[in-house]
């Protein structure tokens, strides 16, 4: 445990986060994606929703403000009415950050992005399309 620190922000996940660099990728992922198959290092948190460790994350990491879209969400295979309820919270955590909406990619493609990422972190969202790819933007130099 640490002062100011999420207890959701777990050892391996705070160095996987400091370990990435600008441009890197991270996708945050619910219970029904396939994390273990696809993931190059896989951290496992079944004791959150993927809308409450973005909002953890995101008070760390900074996204990537070179390019023109810094995160993307799983667009549903057949399109519906409105945006699944678990999408709607990951954006609403975006736009707390000041960060703009993500980008819908489809499943396969945000399948392939997730595989070519830095890390998968599963949460335990039971909810359809809870799932956010990150790209890590510049930390600014600490000023003194």
């Amino acid at each position: 445990m640490l002062k100011g620190i999420s207890p959701l922000l777990l050892p391996d996940l705070l160095f996987t986060l400091a370990s990435m660099g600008h441009g890197d990728e991270i996708a945050l992922v619910d219970a029904n994606f396939p994390a273990a198959s696809h993931a190059r290092q896989l951290i496992r948190l079944p004791c959150c929703k993927s809308a409450e460790l973005a909002n953890e994350v995101l008070r760390l990491f900074p996204l990537d403000e070179a390019v023109p879209c810094a995160a993307w969400v799983m667009t549903p295979i057949d399109p519906l009415p409105a945006p699944p309820p678990a999408t709607l919270d990951l954006q609403r955590v975006l736009k707390l950050h000041g960060a703009p909406d993500a980008e819908g990619l489809a499943r396969n493609e945000f399948y392939a992005r997730a595989r070519a990422g830095f890390a998968i972190v599963q949460t335990g969202e039971t909810r359809p399309y809870g799932n956010l790819l990150l790209k890590k933007g510049v930390v600014p130099p600490v000023a003194g």
